[in-house]
């Protein structure tokens, strides 16, 4: 227990760090200050294009792709191993840096997926979900759907309770941090992806 906690911890602080944010203002740019506002790879696509919204991605996938794998190697229990995996998504979202403000978590949510089914899978996944985002052209719905789908995958792969509740609270948290989003759809103001 001694040890688990400082690595939830760590993993927070790791998932806190606003990449987004910092890749923007190196090139000038205030994120927070342009389209959405939000310092997610979707708005960093928006205002930097497509290589740096991509960039902004893979780091985000990797705050939270490492410290699951740190914690497999060193969590004697599932459960710790699972929690820990939460921390940088739950950091990103909340990140202390930016007053306890973030993304949406949706990449770091990738970098757990990327861990937990490997990246032959993940990569037919990506595929998958880009060709998805590119014919609906609404990244949100996208996403709130691969949400959905998280506690059966997870029970596909592991089916045993400690990874479904991993899916359902990852699938909560989607749902939660795209809450304005979802007010959008339902309206038809949400504005469409152009990737």
């Amino acid at each position: 227990m001694i040890a688990f906690l400082p690595g939830c911890l760590g993993a927070y602080l790791i998932g806190s760090i606003p990449f987004g944010l910092l890749v923007a203002r190196a090139r000038g740019v205030d994120i927070r200050q342009v389209g959405s506002g939000n310092i997610g790879s979707t708005n960093i696509t928006r205002a930097l294009g497509f290589r740096w919204g991509l960039v902004v991605a893979m780091l985000d996938a990797a705050k939270a792709y490492f410290p699951a794998l740190l914690a497999r190697q060193f969590s004697p229990h599932t459960w710790q191993m699972l929690v820990i995996s939460l921390m940088p998504v739950i950091g990103h979202i909340f990140s202390v840096w930016m007053g306890f403000k973030g993304g949406k978590g949706v990449a770091a949510t990738f970098g757990l997926l990327a861990f937990y089914f490997g990246l032959p899978l993940f990569a037919a996944f990506m595929v998958i979900w880009y060709l998805s985002v590119k014919c609906v052209k609404l990244m949100s719905l996208v996403n709130l759907v691969v949400g959905l789908l998280l506690p059966l995958v997870f029970w596909w792969k592991y089916p045993t309770t400690p990874y479904v509740l991993f899916g359902i609270v990852l699938c909560a948290i989607i749902w939660w941090s795209h809450r304005e989003n979802i007010k959008r759809l339902l309206k038809g103001t949400e504005l469409p992806t152009n990737y």
